[in-house]
């Protein structure tokens, strides 16, 4: 075993030492210092390890703070691993805790959405609670029209309009089950996940918008259900006009589909536990899986951790750069926010049509106050420079946020000075699908580190092992782990019980069952730290080091005249793998030999000989999933000359063709 043990173990090679504070008057004021002096706490790291002990306990008061229930539960938690039940015997409906106590109470005029469409020329559109509450309840309406009912799954194919959410809090209403597939994807993709949900309803647009232009989207569901038996109906909402074909009989117009159509609709009485969507992820082999979420603790895990993350108050405006089409849409566009009464942006386009100012554009004329985006963002625009920032008022910002993958410490350091006016603290947030929430994350109070994402969030019990499931000493990496269950996790694979147990708990169930493996790695450093250093997969193994990719990608970033790095291991006979970087360099900054060695030089200067790159290689753009996860399995499949596999889930498969063979 002592060989498998090393194999969960990475090296750390790079330290990082510099430490911001908190603002005072942000943390003084912070909805969880509020809840810290309530309960007698002294200290972060009292109320963290006290609220992760007594989990249960902990979530059973969150529940009853955040949300509101129709019958109340009588237990908490039924934890039979790796299965878990929250707040059993529970009823509620998220829509309700969404939309209808809101639209009914003291917020029904407060804005929930405010709009942004890509084209320049149409105005930006606020949406009341009160207004969503009719519109969701029209849909609903509509949808029961066309013969859907509880536990029926709807799939949703649509870009980022107000009747995507519309549509999943109506769908949620009536009992359904939502599936939503980014509109990105390809009719292949969309057709896989039809078939594997049983699809009653698809729910879609005639077209959208890329960089001002408008394109159909409508033919690619005409193409993905041709052989799709469970489809009954197609509901088309007119986004931009284009024309697309009408199947008489199965196809329906949105605002036909709504006409006539009363604007009250009562909520159906889930069980806590009764599905709420089914989100497919795409898996590295084999077919998508389906992730299965609840009401009951989806009502709660994602309005809470936005509560205290990103410390939303009544009078902020909080702008999430994601797509509903990924969870981090699903949790922090939709179900979080709308359980706060929160106002959220909306943005329906690219972050650079009409130009690179368009986001600071947004972040201005909205005075948005709390702003969570992606690292491959932030890289896009810092590698543009910072003229475009200073055309605009950014003043309004007062706490920043990161999701998606590591973000590099200069990365980091560019977002924080850029956005941040060099003060505001950024909450690097690590999740996944499976989670529903945050699991480790910085709270507005919380020393931070570049490159960090701190500590476990209170409530939760997450580790890091390595194989034989001992955790790592301070210092070193390992296999990311949770030891308890939490509200928001995901519950299933649809249909699929063997993968399930195997993806996620099959790796410890010898030693310490109902250990839930999350594919990810971290390093812990010597204060508790958590670094993220990418999943499990990628890794480095040079002359028996193990080494993150994402600590050598840093490392080149970290050069002033770099953008963006990936890095893979080609194999070599005496070392075993050989680190070769591709490099995408700032604007302005010319690709020459002088400059390749200087940037291998650079990265063993602050890693050390052992992460020296043999190749540098400059590309314009790497292959990234639609999230901005760096692909780095298809670009070393593409460097050494295999098949790349499937590349459906990829935003820019041109950049594919770019990568030379080493």
């Amino acid at each position: 075993m002592a060989e498998e043990k090393a194999t969960a173990k990475t090296s750390v090679l790079l330290e990082e030492t510099r430490i911001f504070e908190a603002p005072k008057d942000l943390a003084e004021n912070s909805n969880v210092m509020k809840w810290m002096k309530e309960k007698g706490f002294k200290t972060e790291r009292e109320m963290r390890l006290w609220c992760s002990a007594n989990y249960i306990q902990f979530w059973g008061e969150m529940a009853k703070t955040y949300a509101d229930w129709f019958e109340p539960w009588s237990s908490t938690l039924e934890w039979k691993p790796p299965y878990a039940k929250w707040f059993v015997g529970g009823k509620c409906n998220v829509t309700h805790n969404c939309v209808d106590r809101h639209a009914q109470g003291a917020k029904k005029d407060k804005v929930a959405y405010i709009f942004v469409p890509e084209p320049t020329d149409q105005p930006t559109q606020k949406i009341t609670y009160a207004q969503l509450e009719k519109e969701v309840n029209k849909f609903a309406n509509g949808l029961k029209s066309l013969g859907v009912v509880k536990g029926d799954r709807v799939m949703l194919y649509m870009p980022m309009i107000p009747q995507l959410p519309i549509a999943m809090l109506a769908i949620a209403k009536i009992g359904a089950i939502h599936c939503i597939v980014f509109s990105g994807f390809s009719s292949g993709g969309l057709n896989s996940r039809i078939m594997d949900a049983e699809a009653k309803v698809v729910i879609t647009v005639d077209g959208f918008y890329r960089r001002g232009k408008p394109l159909p989207l409508k033919p690619n569901v005409d193409e993905a259900t041709a052989n799709t038996p469970s489809v009954k109906n197609v509901v088309v909402c007119k986004r931009t006009g284009v024309a697309v074909p009408m199947k008489e009989g199965k196809d329906i117009w949105w605002d036909d589909l709504v006409a006539g159509k009363s604007d009250a609709c009562e909520c159906e009485k889930m069980d806590s536990e009764d599905r709420l969507f089914i989100l497919y992820t795409s898996g590295t082999t084999g077919k998508p899986k389906g992730i299965e979420h609840v009401h009951g603790g989806y009502q709660v895990g994602p309005a809470q951790t936005l509560h205290w993350v990103f410390d939303v108050k009544d009078n902020d405006v909080w702008w999430c750069t994601a797509d509903i089409g990924w969870i981090t849409g699903h949790s922090y566009i939709v179900y979080g926010p709308l359980v706060l009464g929160a106002t959220s942006i909306m943005y329906e386009g690219s972050p650079d049509f009409p130009d690179l100012g368009r986001w600071y554009k947004i972040i201005q004329d909205n005075k948005v106050s709390v702003f969570y985006t992606a690292p491959t963002a932030v890289r896009m625009l810092m590698k543009a420079g910072d003229s475009w920032a200073k055309k605009y008022d950014v003043s309004s910002l007062r706490l920043l946020g990161s999701v998606g993958e590591p973000i590099n410490p200069e990365a980091w350091m560019w977002y924080r000075n850029t956005f941040g006016a060099g003060k505001l603290p950024i909450m690097d947030t690590w999740w996944q699908t499976e989670t529903g929430t945050f699991l480790v994350s910085p709270l507005p109070i919380t020393p931070l580190k570049p490159g960090s994402a701190t500590f476990p969030l209170p409530g939760f019990n997450i580790d890091v092992l390595d194989e034989e499931a001992n955790p790592v000493p301070l210092g070193s990496g390992g296999n990311i782990v949770s030891n308890t269950p939490w509200p928001s996790m995901l519950r299933a694979f649809y249909r699929d019980p063997e993968r399930y147990q195997k993806e996620y708990w099959s790796t410890y169930w010898d030693i310490r069952p109902g250990t839930y493996l999350a594919g990810d790695k971290a390093m812990k450093d010597k204060d508790g730290y958590f670094f993220i250093q990418g999943r499990i997969d990628d890794v480095l193994k040079i002359a028996g080091h193990r080494i993150s990719n994402a600590e050598v990608e840093s490392a080149l970033v970290s050069h002033p005249k770099v953008a963006e790095a990936a890095v893979i291991g080609k194999p070599d006979e005496v070392k075993g793998e050989v680190i070769v970087a591709f490099v995408i360099l700032r604007t302005g900054q010319e690709e020459t030999e002088e400059l390749k060695k200087e940037l291998a030089k650079h990265v063993r200067t602050v890693l050390g000989p052992v992460a020296y790159p043999e190749t540098v290689l400059f590309v314009k753009d790497v292959p990234k999933t639609r999230s901005g996860k760096i692909m780095r399995r298809v670009i070393k499949a593409k460097a050494l000359g295999k098949p790349t596999g499937d590349l459906s889930a990829l935003a820019n498969p041109d950049a594919v063709d770019a990568i030379p063979l080493i």
